[in-house]
């Protein structure tokens, strides 16, 4: 209560482009977000246990909104789920949307209980990303306690589909649909630790199905297999080509098919991951991948040519993530380190990932993603853990200067 009472106290005038955290309110904020530490970790735990299982975070979804209500902003969910509650700028500044994501790994049915042992926390998600949602919901705040006031606006938003086959679509939505309206930044806050990520691994991912009409393995021997075209696909592209500078990998990680060890198949599977933080590096990779499928195919057809029998390859995209980069001089990046340096935080490394920042760096947008503090290891397991240790507050303080600096002027 003496905290709400300061607050009220202070006036509410944005702070400067150059601003350090001794401006009264920005000193307020970054001091309740240490003193309510524990409110945060509570934000963190009961969120981790309403399961948002891909493309079923609308429990979540709804339960967040709630909460930035609860804390004075007005909360909509739009057409694809994104939670979205904005707090408005005296004008002139960029606005920044300062984004976590709703979704986990896990599938339906996952118990998503958190265990306490000590100050460490166990759980599926409960670093990745639950600890990004506390850390909104803490800034948002401790912002709104401290009068913290910004010449941009400030949206937070909870997305949706960041996973896997998710394949950024909440994000992809805020900036194709616009329903966060216009975006001068962004940030993601993504992880435990206080690392960043700078530069977007673009991925490309396939599903490719190999057909024909199957038959006998004795009695039709002589016909194109489906399963021995796959191989041949796959042995293709295990043989790939590609630089170690910039990064580009490939993976086959799922083959599927077959009904009996005696028969031919009638279909063979497999999924494919391409990625590089080079756009031009994932498009030779790309279309190395696809001349690997189709000469497969022609190699099997030749293996029998006395068959006329058919065999085809579909392949069906599951995802695509843009690539993307900014160099280390980059103002946002600037902006990181020197927030992080006001709070006596080494200077974080810049690195690649991917994460909901590929889709405004691949825009040409200033994005960033975050991580929010604390240690932790096993992300996308269940034996996942998060421990808050004695600085784990440097996490929400990080991201909210951060926040300040941004809206402070374009």
């Amino acid at each position: 209560m003496r905290a709400i009472a300061l607050a009220a106290a202070v006036m509410a005038t944005a702070p400067g482009a150059a601003a350090q955290s001794n401006h009264p309110a920005v000193a307020l904020a970054l001091a309740t977000l240490q003193r309510d530490n524990a409110w945060t970790l509570e934000q963190q735990v009961s969120l981790c246990e309403i399961p948002a299982p891909p493309f079923q975070e609308q429990a979540r979804a709804a339960e967040y909104a709630s909460r930035f209500e609860a804390l004075g902003y007005r909360a909509t969910i739009d057409a694809v789920g994104n939670v979205i509650a904005t707090r408005a700028g005296s004008g002139g500044g960029r606005r920044l949307v300062l984004a976590a994501h709703l979704d986990t790994v896990f599938p339906e049915g996952t118990d998503v209980r958190v265990r306490r042992t000590g100050t460490k926390l166990a759980g599926p998600g409960i670093g990745d990303d639950c600890r990004g949602l506390a850390v909104l919901l803490a800034v948002a705040r401790a912002i709104a306690l401290a009068r913290v006031a910004t010449a941009g606006d400030l949206v937070f938003v909870g997305n949706v589909g960041e996973e896997g086959l998710g394949n950024l679509r909440g994000t992809k939505h805020l900036f194709e649909a616009k329903s966060a309206g216009p975006i001068d930044a962004f940030i993601s806050v993504d992880g435990i630790g206080l690392g960043m990520v700078s530069r977007a691994v673009g991925s490309n991912r396939y599903r490719v199905t190999f057909r024909g009409p199957g038959g006998h393995s004795y009695g039709d021997f002589g016909m194109p297999n489906p399963m021995h075209a796959m191989g041949r696909a796959i042995a293709t592209i295990a043989d790939l080509d590609v630089p170690e500078a910039p990064r580009t990998i490939f993976n086959v990680g799922v083959v599927a098919g077959g009904t009996s060890v005696n028969s031919i198949t009638g279909s063979a599977t497999m999924q494919v991951d391409l990625r590089s933080e080079s756009a031009a590096a994932l498009a030779r990779v790309d279309s190395a991948f696809h001349r690997a499928v189709d000469r497969a195919v022609e190699a099997e057809r030749a293996r029998w040519p006395k068959s006329n029998i058919s065999l085809a390859a579909e392949i069906e995209v599951l995802g695509r993530r843009p690539a993307g980069s900014q160099p280390d001089s980059a103002w946002i990046v600037r902006e990181a380190v020197a927030a992080a340096a006001e709070l006596g935080i080494p200077a974080p490394k810049t690195g690649a990932g991917s994460t909901d920042a590929n889709v405004p760096i691949g825009l040409g947008i200033p994005a960033l993603a975050i991580d929010g503090g604390g240690t932790g290891d096993g992300a996308h397991s269940l034996g996942e853990w998060y421990d808050d240790g004695d600085r784990g507050y440097l996490g929400p303080q990080w991201a909210l200067l951060l926040a300040v600096r941004i809206t402070a002027r374009r």
